[in-house]
């Protein structure tokens, strides 16, 4: 005959309610977390989750505790008197988390493993290139498989960690962080004497990306302002950029590039791309291509890669202010 042991008072007599199941402590940090970003959006890449993952897990807790806690607009995004209260708590159990977190990195050895990591060919080479030589060598360990290509990817298929992808429209499944603002000028040798309106660019041999013969219908903006449409004609065009910029470097006339393309960053300490120097033909006037924006894309976590959530924050921190 089997004795019951009686459990230990007040264990087991009583479920957690739903309100507080649904305050457990990954939920007082995310929502702390959120909080403190300001946005769902930028919480969003903070924690390597989509926003549409961040929305439900707030709609979650609100639903669960009864209460809004955050009071939301189009524009900004505040805490109602309810989340304020509760915020100082959810403050302290973050700042736990964290505390504990460093611990074990501090603890563990540096980050490894392999990041297959997909980029445009000329951010890739002139931008990424030495940030990738700098991350690992404060992380040994970590290896790269590289595909520079101006080639859409698709980060599943191809079992890429990380895509550096121009792109104003990052596809929701993915987490995009924004790493490196640009624009694009038009670049001649710099002995030439310098176009004084895009319309000028009319009477100059012209080197344009994934161009045909056909004429091209570009559109300028002045730092001051001004527009200005011009229909250009390409003397030589092609899927390689670099191969357009060292034609022009040799005098072969004037190329649409990205500024990254063509100048050095500071970020980077280096000097521009070897080769005869090429300046801006256009002082003060840039093209309007629609796209300005380098982001990096990652898979929202678990299926996301760690060490390739680190590399994109050293990226962002070395280009990117906000």
């Amino acid at each position: 005959m089997s004795t019951k042991i009686p459990s230990p008072p007040g264990v087991g007599r009583r479920r957690q309610t739903a309100a507080e199941e649904a305050l457990d402590a990954n939920a007082l940090e995310l929502f702390a977390r959120i909080a403190q970003a300001g946005s769902f959006a930028q919480a969003a890449r903070d924690l390597g989750l989509t926003r549409a993952a961040i929305s439900r897990r707030i709609a979650s807790i609100e639903s669960a505790v009864g209460l809004a806690l955050f009071a939301r607009s189009t524009r900004s995004l505040g805490l109602t008197e309810a989340g304020r209260r509760l915020h100082a708590r959810a403050r302290a159990v973050r700042d736990a988390a964290e505390s504990a977190r460093l611990a074990l990195r501090h603890a563990r050895d540096q980050l490894d493993g392999t990041i297959r990591i997909s980029a445009t060919a000329g951010f890739g080479r002139h931008v990424l290139a030495p940030l990738l030589a700098r991350f690992q060598a404060l992380h040994p360990a970590v290896r790269y498989e590289l595909f520079f290509t101006d080639r859409r990817v698709d980060l599943l298929r191809e079992g890429l960690d990380v895509a550096f992808r121009v792109t104003s429209k990052p596809p929701e499944a993915w987490v995009a962080q924004p790493v490196l603002k640009f624009a694009v000028h038009a670049y001649q040798p710099a002995d030439r004497t310098p176009l004084d309106k895009p319309e000028d660019l009319g009477q100059v041999p012209m080197l344009l990306l994934g161009q045909s013969e056909e004429p091209f219908a570009s559109h300028w903006q002045h730092d001051d302002g001004r527009l200005e449409n011009v229909m250009l004609q390409a003397s030589s065009w092609g899927s390689d950029l670099d191969g357009l910029v060292a034609l022009s470097r040799h005098g072969a006339g004037v190329v649409l590039a990205p500024d990254f393309c063509v100048e050095a960053l500071p970020a980077l300490g280096d000097d521009a791309p070897g080769g005869p120097v090429l300046i801006n033909a256009l002082p003060g006037w840039r093209l309007m291509a629609g796209l300005d924006t380098v982001q990096a894309l990652t898979l929202p976590l678990p299926a996301g890669s760690e060490t390739a959530r680190a590399l994109v924050r050293f990226v962002r921190e070395s280009l990117w202010s906000r």
